[in-house]
């Protein structure tokens, strides 16, 4: 049996015929209704990556959201007709897999598919980050860097549930300053300002703030050792303004930061499944009643994908991008 999927060719990506992958006995197979977009998403398409991050014949896309018409064997508290938001790997298609774990029952609130396909990236990753490894407390301060993104937009509103004392964000776009404050941000700085460390600190009473949730890192390493409290916590996410760069060691000693990395690149399948299950357990109730929720900028048809990449790297937009099956 054959499905159409968003495949990485020589000349960028193209729908192809290819073959409906097969579950293995702890995931589920899911007819595709909605995609949503994530900017890992362009590295996969654009060839930047080999083996199983992308290259020719690899098809592009993590996050989804359909009804399940296929279970392994060990797949637990999932059947055949749930409706569903996941994660994985080759989702932009129209049938995709998912480990059991990585599956979230889309709740019965009257969510629909564009909605549903927007959420467990953005979830996943902003709880571990702040919650897991950042451990915020009430009452902290945190600064989101490129809190424009989906990501930034919910770890926006997952410091504001957490009862956050001050949530700073950071976009390089001023024309979405206001939208970032209507989302749960008390204070955004342009992250290209020379001066927005010493606005940080202005806001902070001098010391800078418990949490940086960093998806940026490039030019603001140092910047942001400068801005984080004495023995303040930095969390890696991403890398939107590069990988490599000059690290200020004397910097990172004299402030104590804790500065970890995270990435779900080399995370086993358990430790992947408890960090969906820790997300859903803490999260879960206020998503149901609306309170985590994501923009949807535009839709697109599924065969409009190039369009959609477009847009995705003129990085204009505000909210999440969707591929409509």
């Amino acid at each position: 049996m054959k499905m159409k999927a968003v495949t990485v060719a020589e000349t960028g990506v193209q729908i192809l015929d290819v073959d409906i992958p097969k579950p293995n006995s702890s995931e589920v197979l899911v007819k595709v209704f909605a995609c949503g977009l994530n900017r890992a998403d362009l590295v996969v398409a654009d060839g930047g990556a080999h083996g199983a991050a992308g290259g020719p014949g690899t098809i592009v896309g993590m996050e989804f959201s359909g009804e399940v018409v296929e279970c392994g064997n060990n797949v637990k508290n999932v059947s055949i007709g749930d409706r569903v938001m996941c994660s994985g790997s080759s989702t932009w298609a129209e049938y995709a897999i998912a480990d059991y774990g990585r599956v979230i029952k889309i709740p019965d609130n009257n969510m629909d598919y564009l909605t549903a396909s927007t959420l467990p990236v953005a979830l996943a990753t902003m709880h571990n980050a702040i919650v897991t490894i950042g451990e915020f407390a009430k009452g902290q301060t945190i600064l989101i860097q490129g809190a424009s993104s989906g990501v930034g937009l919910m770890g926006l509103q997952i410091a504001k549930q957490l009862g956050a004392k001050t949530i700073i964000g950071t976009s390089t776009k001023t024309k979405k300053f206001d939208k970032l404050k209507s989302l749960g941000a008390d204070v955004v700085l342009n992250s290209k300002d020379p001066g927005w460390v010493d606005q940080v600190l202005a806001t902070t009473n001098k010391e800078g703030v418990d949490l940086i949730i960093d998806q940026l890192s490039g030019y603001t390493v140092n910047q942001n050792m400068q801005a984080t409290k004495i023995k303040g916590k930095i969390v890696n996410v991403g890398r939107l303004a590069g990988g490599i760069t000059d690290f200020n060691c004397d910097l990172h000693a004299l402030r104590r930061i804790n500065y970890q990395g995270v990435t779900f690149r080399t995370r086993s399948v358990e430790e992947i499944r408890s960090v969906y299950l820790d997300m859903w357990n803490d999260l879960g109730n206020a998503v149901i009643a609306g309170q985590l929720s994501l923009p949807i900028e535009k839709v697109y048809d599924f065969n409009d994908v190039a369009q959609a990449l477009s847009s995705m790297r003129d990085n204009q937009h505000f909210g999440k991008l969707i591929l409509k099956l």
